[in-house]
């Protein structure tokens, strides 16, 4: 759940998940997990390397409600928001994070650059190419753009319990069949799509993987919080996603009331040549 927002490839139905995040945008700012402080140091960083400004500015990319970019103004950044919701940007405005509503690929920059750019869970709704291609006309000469996404396996048990209950209350999602190998293993495709897309462009050096690995301790409140969050919720009717929560619940209930999370940050960091 902190696994698999969507991993669909058609364009129609992505930009249709991708625009159900602000159905519940509070609940999205309050439940989705926050991102390592070495990597936000990482970028905020990187930035600082390239910047004559006396606060570097980082472009944060389907800034949502705001989560990165807090992390990053309190590395000491100044932070723009680019995100297609408006209902998500509100809850980034109100904590004082200016957002402008656009797809990455249409947004007009009108000159503007920075000496960083971010995207945390949305480079994959971005086209690869086309992004990479924009990323490197937004950047500073030397500015670095990272991309990445949290990722998270339950224990093997309460995995097995949770594909069950999305078998029976949702068939066709792709959590009903499990995910071979785990989610910090399915999310890697997404970091090659990335790397491939910015290697393509030309315009880059070679992209780094960075992976940092953590773990949360998910009550049953905790968790059943952030599955309406996920895109393989955001759209279900209120009255299947009420019974999947509670299969997911009670199966949460038989592993103890509560569960250790182990989670990856998967991240991709590219410097403009």
């Amino acid at each position: 759940m902190a696994f698999a927002d969507s991993m669909t490839t058609d364009p129609a139905r992505a930009r249709d998940v991708a625009s159900s995040f602000g159905t519940d945008a509070d609940r999205y700012d309050r439940a989705r997990p926050r991102y390592p402080d070495a990597l936000i140091e990482h970028v905020a960083g990187a930035a600082r390397d390239v910047t004559t400004r006396p606060r570097p500015l980082v472009l944060d990319v389907g800034v949502g409600t705001g989560i990165v970019a807090r992390q990053l103004r309190a590395a000491g950044c100044d932070v723009l928001g680019v995100d297609v919701d408006d209902r998500m940007a509100e809850v980034a405005r109100r904590d004082g994070t200016p957002v402008e509503i656009a797809r990455f690929e249409e947004w007009d920059r009108a000159g503007r650059t920075a000496d960083g750019i971010t995207a945390g869970q949305t480079w994959h709704w971005v086209d690869a190419d086309e992004g990479a291609a924009r990323a490197a006309d937004a950047l500073e000469p030397g500015g670095t753009l990272t991309v990445f996404w949290n990722a998270g396996d339950p224990p093997h048990a309460l995995a097995a319990a949770f594909a069950a209950a999305f078998q029976e209350v949702v068939p066709d999602s792709p959590m009903a069949a499990g995910m071979t190998g785990g989610a910090r293993e399915g999310y890697r495709g997404l970091v090659a799509r990335a790397a491939d897309g910015i290697r393509r462009s030309g315009r880059f050096a070679e992209p780094r993987e960075l992976s940092i690995d953590w773990e949360r301790t998910y009550t049953r409140r905790e968790w059943l919080d952030q599955v309406p969050t996920t895109g393989l919720a955001t759209r279900l009717p209120a009255d299947t996603l009420e019974r999947l929560l509670d299969r997911l619940g009670a199966a949460i209930d038989s592993a103890g009331g509560s569960f250790v999370l182990q989670g990856r940050t998967l991240a991709l960091a590219a410097r403009r040549s």
